[in-house]
């Protein structure tokens, strides 16, 4: 089975410590995975405003964020200033890039875009994809050709300025196999390469898995036939961090299968873009994760 790794990185702290740690976990097993960095303020404390969201309590129960993320960037953005990502972070995302791992953009403001993009025009969501590109573009030296939405929420002008903006592809949903993406009536030709597996946060605290066996059940997820593969997004504030042995599981597991595991550039490179089917994406919720968010829905016939 082809597995890609999309590695989401939403704060300074999983920048800092989360990806190093990524970096040295891969390279000790030969495996090249997708970076797509959070590059402008580190607001995480405002994320708590979505308590009162179905769901969201539960989960944080289930998930203890607190463990995770730490006390001080749960406060970023509210008693705390929020710390600009892009800048203090700037050499370990050069590293990485370095040390051959496909870099791209998940965000500007990562609370921000999570919280307002579904229902914010063409402007103002090209000034926050604009911001993430120029940001990328000073750190790295050239121009981001993959767009993973933060939280996998966007609305239409997501879609066409991706296709705009130069962007080969994007991950920007929920789904079950690459396509084009059709919103409200119309259609855009960046190619949507959808998340396919469940995330650790979905996991944890259900249905009796615990850290002690959830990579049993994100590898049991990965049997499920998909001519292409699957795509597993992982974050760096989770498998970078305290579940970094889950992580290391996982790889184990995937080695000793001979699955092939990669970025998404790698990916793509396998797929015929050109004969992919279009798909409507619409705004759903999934099992073990609060709100809603983009998924692949129904073929559409041309």
């Amino acid at each position: 089975m082809k597995i890609a790794l999309k590695v989401d990185v939403d704060t300074l702290r999983g920048t800092l410590e989360g990806v190093p740690a990524l970096l040295d976990l891969y390279q000790r097993y030969g495996v090249k995975a997708t970076f797509l960095f959070s590059l402008g303020p580190d607001h995480t404390g405002r994320a708590l405003r979505r308590i009162f969201r179905p769901g969201f309590f539960s989960k944080v129960q289930r998930t203890s964020v607190l463990s995770h993320y730490g006390l001080k960037t749960l406060l970023y953005g509210t008693l705390l200033p929020g710390p600009h990502i892009g800048r203090r972070g700037r050499d370990i995302m050069r590293q990485t890039e370095k040390a051959g791992h496909e870099v791209g953009v998940h965000c500007y403001d990562h609370i921000c875009w999570q919280d307002k993009v579904a229902n914010r025009d063409a402007a103002w969501t090209q000034k926050e994809i604009q911001a993430a590109i120029d940001s990328f573009q000073d750190i790295f030296g050239h121009p981001p050709s993959v767009h993973g939405a933060a939280g996998w929420q966007l609305n239409k002008h997501t879609l066409q300025l991706e296709q705009q903006l130069g962007f080969r592809y994007a991950s920007d949903c929920r789904g079950q196999s690459p396509f084009i993406p059709q919103m409200e009536g119309e259609t855009f030709q960046c190619p949507q390469i959808p998340t396919t597996l469940p995330t650790l946060d979905e996991l944890l605290g259900c249905n009796g898995i615990t850290e002690a066996n959830v990579h049993e059940a994100v590898f049991a997820a990965s049997r499920k036939p998909a001519p292409e593969g699957h795509v597993y997004t992982l974050h760096a504030e989770l498998e970078g961090m305290k579940l970094l042995p889950v992580m290391e599981k996982l790889l184990r597991l995937w080695q000793k299968a001979e699955d092939d595991i990669g970025t998404l550039s790698e990916y793509v490179a396998e797929l015929d873009i050109a004969a992919l089917p279009c798909h409507e994406l619409v705004m759903s919720t999934i099992e073990g994760r609060s709100g809603v968010l983009a998924v692949q829905g129904s073929k559409i016939v041309l």
